[in-house]
Formats: C-alpha cells, sequence, structure tokens
C-alpha cells in the first residue's frame, strides 16, 4: 500500500478557553508500530478521540488510507479501517464472547437471520488466531480484563482493521499476558496494520515500537526513530526537565517496630505462613509475580479478608483484624490497586473524597463543619500538589496521578501508623510518578511504616529499604533495597535460595 495509513497536519482542538491540541501532526505507516507518549494532560486522549471521530477537528487535516476526510465520524473512521482497544473494554457484559464479536462486526443494514454457529465458529478463529485461550460462549463478566482486551483486538482482527490504537494495553496483564499481546502486536504489524501504542512504560516502548512521538501541553515535541533515543531522552521530552531523581534516596533510619507478621495466612485468600517485619520511616517492598498473594496479604491486613493462623503484632501487642473499620482504629491505612472502583468516587467532590474516612470525626453529633472539611481538603490539595480546579472539583476531573494523591490523602487523613499501597503509580505519567515517589519517601521520613505492592521491578528496588518477594502465598526471601533486578525477579519465579 503506498503512502501512509494515516496522517494529522496541524490538528487544533479547543474546549472553550482550554486548547487541548495545539497544532499536532502525526503519520502513521503501513506495517509500522508507532509509539504516543505524554504525561496526563499532554493531548493523548484528545488526538485519539480526533482519530476516531469521537471529537471534531477544529482546525488542521486528517487523512486516513489517502482520503482527507472533512468531517470524521465513529462510523466513517470504523469504516475506513480505524479500531481502538481502550484500558477499559467495551463490551456487554451479559453476552457471550462470541455474540460481542458479532455484534461488532455485523454490519448488514435491516433486519437479517442470526446464525448462531457461524458466529461462534468465527469467534473462535479469531481468538485461536491471537493466541486467546477464551471459550466463545462464555459470558463476558466472567472474563478477567486481561481476556477482555483480547476480545477486543479479536474484535478489531475480525473488522478488517488497518489502524490499531492500543491505549495502555498492558496495565491489567500478567508477564505471560504481557507477552502474548506483544506477540499479537508483532504479528498485526507483520500483517501491514498500523498500530499506534500508547504507554507510560518505557521498556514496552523500546521492545515494540519502530517511531515515537512525544506530546506535551497539546503540542507534538517530536518525533523519533525508537533506535535514535534514549530513555532519558524520552523523559526530558514528555516532561521538558531532568527527572533524575524518579526514585529519592532514603533520608531515615528505621525506628521502633510498627508491624510483625508470625505465620499470619488465611484460606479466603490463599496466604500462608507470612512471616514479615515492618519499622518505622521504613518502606518494604513486596514483589512477586501476579497471583503471588501480594494484593491477598494487604487485603489481609486491612480487615478485608481476616487471617485465620498465625499472629498480627501492632508496636507489640497481638492485635485480631477483622475489617476495614478495627484496621483504621488500629493506625492502617491501605490505598488499594484500582483507584476507579475502590480509589477515589469519581462523581464526588475531592473535598468529600479526601475527607470520606473521617467524616464521624469531622461531623460529631448533628454539627456539620464544612469549613474545616474544606481547610483539610485543601492543605491536603497543597501539601500533595494535586492539580485542579479546586477543592470542590470532581475527583472524575483529574488526571490518573491527581486521583492517586486524592486516594492517598482520604487514608493519611485518618493519620496512620502503617500506611499500605497497592501499585501506587500505575497507569501515571513519569512525572507524576517521580512526585508520589517523592511523597512516600517524605511519608516514611516522618516515620510512618511503608508497605508497598509493586509490579514495576525498577519502582520496587529503586524505593525500596527491603523487598520481601511473595511466591505461592507466602514471603520465600528477603532481599536488601537497591539490589540487583535480576535477583528480585529469580526470587519471585522461584529460582533463589530463601533469605532470612
Amino acid at each position: 500500500m503506498a503512502g501512509p495509513l494515516l496522517e494529522l497536519d496541524g490538528v487544533a482542538k479547543s474546549f472553550g478557553a482550554v486548547r487541548a491540541l495545539k497544532g499536532v501532526s502525526f503519520s502513521l505507516a503501513a506495517g509500522e508500530v508507532h509509539a504516543l507518549l505524554g504525561e496526563n494532560g499532554a493531548g493523548k486522549s484528545t488526538l485519539i478521540k480526533v482519530i476516531t471521530g469521537a471529537h471534531q477537528l477544529d482546525a488542521g487535516t486528517i487523512r486516513i488510507v489517502g482520503e482527507t476526510i472533512a468531517h470524521l465520524t465513529p462510523a466513517k473512521a470504523h469504516a475506513l479501517g480505524v479500531a481502538c482497544i481502550y484500558q477499559q473494554p467495551a463490551l456487554f457484559p451479559d453476552l457471550s464472547t462470541a455474540e460481542n464479536i458479532a455484534l461488532r462486526l455485523r454490519q448488514k443494514p435491516g433486519f437479517s437471520r442470526v446464525r448462531w454457529r457461524e458466529d461462534a465458529a468465527h469467534a473462535a478463529e479469531l481468538l485461536t488466531r491471537i493466541g486467546a485461550d477464551i471459550d466463545p460462549q462464555k459470558e463476558v463478566r466472567g472474563l478477567s480484563m486481561p481476556e477482555q482486551q483480547l476480545v477486543e483486538i479479536a474484535c478489531a482482527l475480525g473488522s478488517g482493521a488497518l489502524v490499531i490504537i492500543m491505549d495502555e494495553p498492558t496495565a491489567s496483564l500478567t508477564q505471560k499476558e504481557q507477552h502474548l499481546l506483544f506477540a499479537v502486536v508483532r504479528d498485526l504489524r507483520a500483517r501491514g496494520v498500523g498500530v499506534i501504542y500508547i504507554s507510560h512504560r518505557l521498556e514496552e516502548i523500546f521492545a515494540l515500537a519502530d517511531r515515537v512521538t512525544v506530546l506535551r501541553d497539546g503540542e507534538s515535541v517530536g518525533t523519533n526513530r525508537v533506535d535514535d533515543v534514549n530513555e532519558a531522552a524520552l523523559i526530558r521530552m514528555m516532561v521538558g526537565r531532568e527527572v533524575s531523581h524518579i526514585y529519592p534516596p532514603s533520608e531515615s533510619a528505621p525506628g521502633a517496630p510498627v508491624l510483625a507478621l508470625r505465620g499470619v495466612g488465611c484460606r479466603a485468600g490463599g496466604i500462608h505462613g507470612v512471616t514479615l517485619d515492618l519499622r518505622a520511616g521504613e518502606i518494604v517492598g513486596l514483589a512477586g509475580m501476579v497471583g503471588a498473594g501480594r494484593t491477598e496479604l494487604a487485603r489481609v491486613l486491612f480487615g478485608l479478608t481476616p487471617a485465620d493462623a498465625g499472629e498480627i503484632l501492632l508496636r507489640g501487642q497481638r492485635v485480631e483484624i477483622r475489617s476495614p473499620r478495627q484496621a483504621v482504629e488500629q493506625g492502617i491505612a491501605y490505598v488499594p490497586e484500582d483507584r476507579r472502583r475502590h480509589g477515589v468516587i469519581l462523581e464526588m467532590a475531592i473535598t468529600e473524597n479526601m475527607t470520606m474516612a473521617i467524616q464521624p470525626r469531622l461531623f460529631p453529633g448533628a454539627w456539620l463543619r464544612f469549613d474545616r472539611e474544606r481547610e483539610l481538603a485543601e492543605r491536603f490539595i497543597r501539601d500533595l500538589a494535586v492539580k485542579a480546579a479546586g477543592s470542590d472539583a470532581p475527583a472524575g476531573s483529574l488526571s490518573g496521578g491527581n486521583q492517586q494523591k486524592v486516594a492517598l490523602a482520604r487514608w493519611l487523613a485518618t493519620k496512620p501508623r502503617l500506611l499500605i499501597l497497592d501499585e501506587p503509580t500505575q497507569g501515571v505519567d513519569v512525572g507524576a510518578k517521580s512526585e508520589i515517589h517523592k511523597i512516600i519517601r517524605r511519608l516514611a521520613a516522618d516515620g510512618l511504616a511503608v508497605l508497598m505492592i509493586s509490579s514495576d521491578l525498577p519502582e520496587i528496588v529503586g524505593m525500596s529499604d527491603r523487598i520481601a518477594v511473595m511466591r505461592g502465598g507466602t514471603i520465600t526471601a528477603m532481599i536488601p533495597g537497591g539490589a540487583d533486578p535480576h535477583d528480585v525477579m529469580a526470587a519471585a519465579l522461584g529460582q533463589a535460595k530463601e533469605a532470612a
């Protein structure tokens, strides 16, 4: 096919007084993986919505397969071969996988006979092509998030898409599923499909992409071949400055013991024989493969799935934690992995999100002290550098990194002694990641004990004073912070000796 599949020239888009895109140019060739990078708020989502026809551009031109499109709509974009796979798949949960694929691909106008057997066979063929072991008859609500993403990819393949946009496709995938996705992307490239790949994980960009374009503040900072840039250069382009301390050094010496686990187990969570010590001012990283039991251990400590074996000691005293309320009373705070489901309520104001865990303290009896509530929220907005229009703005109006700060503020308001963080920087850009790391270090320096779960190996190594490696529902190794990442991965895979 001659010429680029997709060309954007001088694209501009404004929402009121906010200029989201300022003359962005971008191109995608057949058989190319073109990465799109930028901090949250840089304009990536707006650009994708322009390409898919969800937003109409204010200025500039867009050409798809050589055709200049004056008024692009979602239906027109689909007909021209543009497909987008979002981080949150848009599937019907009560329909089967085969039915979802058939609905997406069936284009006949008016009434036509539904051929269930043919639809199921076609769905099975598409799923097999991408290596997905998914029963076409299974309801989508029974599929994991990674499996739903694979169904979306199957839909794109079945539609004969020429341009496939992947928006943070590995955010919720296991390592095995990531390798499967990479193989699918490489197969698409070999078939002549153009892939726009959006990810905050720079290692994925270097593993997959041919070219990379960086957006900053709604403008294209530059487009380079991946072989011609390094990680430091991309970070500079994204944030407009050096981020030399993404993992700030420890500034505190561990203090008195805060948490001690002795043979802790929970049948419901698949946890057994967990022994661990954590002191004030210390950050202990919890590493391991997906399914090793890291989040399950956090849920045990927060009383969501209470322990049924072993001992939990807080500040030397044995305690039983049967509910989140008891955990909070004991000085434990937990910022969960999925901030959109459990971290923040998007429709509620920032103030309400930040003070939700301490409402009885703020409003004793019948007294409504809204001024005190707002004062507390504004202090956290200031201390955590939350970028927001104001404390009354809805949490859904914030970027991912700022939503994470709001979720963190809610639990800091309880004045905890032990803070559990589950994937604290997942899905946030490199600038916000650096800010969150500095906040975590500052909290530890103030004497807070921090248990940090992360699938980001450089983050675990760079942020932890010690690293507890989990495998099969228990801690199998304890490794010093700053260790060789290969040692951590070997322990997670069961290839290292147990350490004391």
